[in-house]
């Protein structure tokens, strides 16, 4: 039978191993260069958004008066009127850095023991990050030596300059944790140095290229400050499993007496075509999110897609080239209790068998415990409460920026997170329009005349995000401002941090069926086209959903109501990530293939070389248990380590993925699927009247012969 393609492509990298090699190495190395040269594009506030607080933002956008990136510095004193000298030292130092283009007088509290100063940063907001520290030195040094006295900073420009270091710090640490802890696993999996070396040298040499072509299409599509730290997430797992599946195949085969050959032959039809039906199944999965409407997840999509398809490429074409030309030299570098332990894994020495044998002899009873614990993981799921976490919340209750955000909070409301209303008019002098702004504070407002434009900060009640703050922005947008510029002939849209969290879950609310109804058709339709059953399409399909079920409820639980917050070293913050959902719906429906496809073809090899449905069942999950295992824990400790960076949104996505994953590779892989695979019987294989007409897959290489017996003369 002619070779699928995954075996025709590694047999060509396998006979043509330079050009495969430095092929590879001269794309990396191009991609690399070419996207540094040419840089990353961010987003702009407008295309990040949704809604009126899109429009909003746009309109300043065009018009070139995006708001200025102001800062609050809170002076509280322990008598009536004691940040007085502080507060005059600490302007006159503010305005001698030459970066403001606007300080207020001081605003004194009710009891007149603290006062609220407002600062405007020169130049382009986008960029105020980068030239704040000399306020923020002038702040600190007008509070030093001064007793009695506490100074508060809150802003924009010194939360982008705190997150931007942030970013720079978190990946590093991720890239310098994640990296050795995959490097670990691996040597405790192969036992050989050279083995372990093979999937995270290409997994990372993935994640370089990725990042130069994602930054160069940056420029046709902008990207959110987030989509590096995603891709390298997903890059570093999906690239170290691919290898991790076609290198423990290939093992396996020369451990069970093939040739070598032989051995990468089979590895290549089986594990390669596995890691070909992954990929292709999470980049479809991944396309889905461009169906959201949301630049934001349009740039998860194109990230993770690139970086798989990348990834893939490398599994199915410089590894096995590698493979060819190291031969034996694979096992290089070996750990003396590591090595052994690896060939008794090899050879048969493994858990999985004993541990089926109950699932399998009561697969009734196993499927419905199964099940209950995911139900029971999942319930907290049902009072989801999603929003944009502002930078108060990311940070962590302990951090200054938080300190400061609540106390301004507490002693000015509305201080830190004002509703801004933007007003565009034909003519911004016109007496309606002129009549309509007359009924706001007119202390908050600013006309543009050369631009027609007027903007009105109103502060809101409450701490940015509590019923108080959304009953007030409500108000706002329904009545207050309706009311007040109803037949001017002037459009006017409320933004700000709460308006935008509302528009942005609005929008998600939107975007997530058309999401779900696609990458659930696109995974039915592989698994079906792939083996040629709906009973094993349908199955796949929901067990997928109790996976992403079972992870948005331990994210609820942890983060929304804080149980078991302080044990993964984080704090409830009330509410989840708005992107996080549908981001983690289609990365675990793509990412849970990789064990679904490579187990299950592994039953249906035994399945096609005479087993019955039972033992095939136990033959193929038992067969691949060591590399599923050794897989799930490398992704685990990746998006652990994603667990453990400072922004609240990187430990959610990190914690949620690392369980989700975790539950897919024991009570799914383990409990669920073999119970209900040996409930279901007959039924998992039966091939559907429309496509018993195409061609078989092969899901393995033929039964090796069984020997001639051995004549008397020969005995």
């Amino acid at each position: 039978m002619r070779p699928n393609l995954a075996a025709r492509v590694g047999m060509w990298s396998a006979h043509h191993r330079k050009t495969a090699v430095i092929g590879w190495l001269l794309f990396v190395v191009l991609a690399t260069v070419g996207g540094g040269s040419a840089g990353l594009i961010e987003m702009s506030e407008s295309e990040g958004g949704a809604g009126d607080s899109a429009r909003a933002e746009k309109i300043l956008e065009d018009t070139g008066l995006a708001a200025p990136a102001g800062e609050l510095v809170l002076i509280s004193s322990r008598t009536e009127g004691g940040w007085k000298a502080t507060a005059t030292e600490l302007t006159r130092s503010v305005a001698a850095t030459g970066e403001t283009a606007r300080i207020e007088p001081p605003l004194p509290s009710a009891d007149g023991t603290e006062a609220l100063v407002r600062i405007e940063m020169k130049g382009d907001p986008e960029t105020a990050g980068d030239r704040v520290e000399p306020v923020l030195d002038a702040v600190r040094a007008a509070a030093d030596g001064r007793e009695g006295v506490e100074v508060h900073q809150f802003g924009r420009a010194s939360a982008d300059k705190w997150l931007n270091d942030l970013l720079a710090d978190d990946f590093k640490k991720a890239e310098f944790t994640a990296v050795p802890l995959a490097l670990g696993i691996l040597l405790v999996a192969f036992g050989t140095v050279v083995a372990a070396l093979l999937p995270v040298a290409l997994a990372l040499t993935a994640c370089a290229a990725a990042f130069g072509l994602l930054t160069l299409a940056s420029h046709q599509l902008h990207l959110f400050q987030t989509t590096y730290s995603v891709m390298f997430l997903m890059g570093l797992a999906v690239g170290v499993d691919y290898c991790l599946f076609y290198l423990r195949r290939e093992r396996d085969e020369r451990a069970a007496g093939r040739d070598p050959g032989t051995a990468l032959r089979i590895a290549a039809a089986t594990s390669g075509r596995a890691v070909l039906v992954s990929g292709i199944t999470v980049m479809l999965a991944m396309a889905g999110m461009f169906l959201s409407g949301m630049l934001l997840f349009e740039g998860f999509a194109l990230a993770t897609i690139i970086v798989v398809l990348i990834a893939v490429i490398g599994s199915v074409t410089v590894l096995p080239a590698l493979l060819a030309w190291l031969g034996d030299r694979v096992d290089a570098g070996r750990i003396p209790l590591l090595h052994r332990r690896g060939r008794r894994a090899r050879t048969g020495g493994t858990l999985a068998a004993p541990l089926l044998r109950p699932v399998l002899a009561r697969p009734g009873l196993f499927a419905v415990l199964g099940t209950v614990v995911m139900l029971a993981l999942a319930a907290p799921a049902i009072g989801m409460k999603t929003e944009q976490l502002g930078m108060e919340k990311q940070f962590g209750s302990d951090s200054a920026l938080t300190i400061a955000h609540t106390a301004i909070t507490e002693s000015f409301p509305g201080g830190p997170d004002p509703a801004r209303i933007v007003v565009a008019a034909d003519d911004i002098e016109a007496p309606s329009v002129r009549t309509a702004l007359a009924g706001f504070d007119p202390g908050r407002v600013t006309v543009h005349r050369t631009e027609d434009i007027a903007l009105i900060e109103v502060p809101l009640p409450g701490d940015g995000s509590d019923r108080r703050s959304r009953d007030a922005l409500t108000e706002l947008r329904e009545r207050t401002v309706p009311a007040a510029f109803d037949g001017t002939g002037a459009k006017a849209y409320v933004t700000g941090e709460l308006a935008e969290s509302v528009d942005f879950n609005a929008k998600l609310k939107d975007g997530i069926l058309p999401v779900f109804v696609f990458i659930t058709a696109v995974t039915f339709l592989v698994m079906l086209f792939c083996f040629r059953s709906y009973v094993i399409a349908v199955t796949s399909i929901l067990l997928n959903l109790l996976s992403v079920a079972a992870a948005y409820g331990v994210m609820v639980a942890v983060f929304q109501h804080g149980i078991g917050a302080s044990l993964l070293g984080t704090e409830k913050v009330g509410a989840v990530e708005s992107w996080l959902p549908l981001f983690v719906l289609v990365v675990l429906f793509g990412l849970s293939m990789d064990y679904h496809v490579f187990v299950v073809s592994r039953i249906r090899e035994s399945r096609d070389r005479g087993a019955d449905n039972r033992t095939a069942i136990a033959d193929g999950i038992a067969r691949t248990a060591g590399a599923v295992t050794g897989a799930a824990v490398i992704m685990v400790a990746v998006f652990a380590v994603f667990g453990t960076l400072t922004m609240q949104s990187m430990k959610q996505m990190g914690v949620g993925l690392a369980v989700a994953v975790l539950l897919d590779a024991t009570v799914v892989r383990m409990v669920l699927l073999p119970s209900v695979m040996s409930l279901l019987g007959e039924r998992n294989w039966k091939t559907p009247r429309l496509l018993r007409r195409l061609p078989p897959m092969e899901h393995g290489d033929p039964a090796p012969p069984a020997p001639a017996p051995k004549t008397p003369a020969a005995l």
